[in-house]
């Protein structure tokens, strides 16, 4: 998944004070099941959203206008691969069946991507910078909430591919090229916005354990959002989304 440099929401470590969960490492806070069963559900629905990520840039990558862009998209590609692999590893390393747990999510990943086509090269840039981003902040907000080992892994597979400011580059060439397409775009992004918090908001809704975790937390252990606590992180992630449509040269 592709980030922004320097626009992520949330700190890449534990919360200040970190109790819990998010202080024990992965071999101590697996005692817990209803906190190992949440992040089999996490780390199964990031492996699918590295696969389809994987799926749609090579899939983007007909719509590039030249043989430099196939290319740096490709590249972009075989890194969210990477990233898939490393997660599927991790499902099997705790002794969980990475198809099975990647299944559940596959239907919303799907559907989100299917509703989000982009029509042509510019909106599957836009998508890939500001809807997959959304996605990152996101799961960076949730993996404070995550034991050491398990944290380490999350933010790392959630580095930035290159594809942002490859997409800030080309975005903003053709603005200057063509002002009339920077209104289109920007009602595009604004639309990716609403449908990338959606998703996000189905996957914790949809699995009790995610949703224990982080509304209340887990056998008292992690401290979990409390109600004030998801609408300040949903501002921090709307508050990135408007820098990064500034990087771009859009309109929030």
């Amino acid at each position: 998944m592709s980030t922004v440099e320097n626009a992520s929401p949330a700190d890449d470590g534990a919360p200040d004070g970190a109790q819990g969960i998010a202080a024990q490492d992965w071999a101590t806070a697996s005692a817990s099941p209803q906190y190992r069963a949440a992040v089999v559900d996490l780390l199964g629905a990031l492996a699918y959203g590295e696969l389809a990520a994987f799926e749609r840039l090579a899939e983007d990558a007909k719509l590039a206008p030249t043989l430099g862009d196939k290319a740096e998209l490709a590249k972009m590609a075989s890194a969210e691969f990477h990233h898939f692999e490393r997660l599927r590893d991790r499902l099997a390393a705790i002794d969980a069946e990475p198809t099975e747990a990647m299944e559940p999510f596959a239907k919303g990943v799907d559907d989100f991507h299917r509703q989000t086509a982009p029509s042509d090269w510019l909106e599957g840039l836009v998508k890939a910078y500001v809807g997959d981003s959304i996605a990152s902040d996101f799961y960076r907000e949730v993996a404070t909430h995550l034991d050491t080992d398990t944290r380490a892994l999350v933010v790392g597979v959630l580095d930035d591919t290159g594809h942002g400011g490859f997409a800030v580059e080309k975005v903003r060439a053709a603005i200057e090229a063509d002002p009339r397409c920077g209104g289109r775009l920007a009602l595009w992004a604004r639309r990716l916005m609403g449908e990338a918090l959606s998703q996000a908001q189905r996957v914790v809704a949809e699995r009790d354990a995610l949703s224990t975790m982080l509304v209340g937390g887990v056998d008292g252990m992690a401290a979990g959002f409390d109600l004030a606590a998801v609408g300040e992180m949903f501002t921090r992630i709307t508050k990135a989304h408007t820098k990064r449509m500034a990087a771009l040269g859009l309109a929030a």
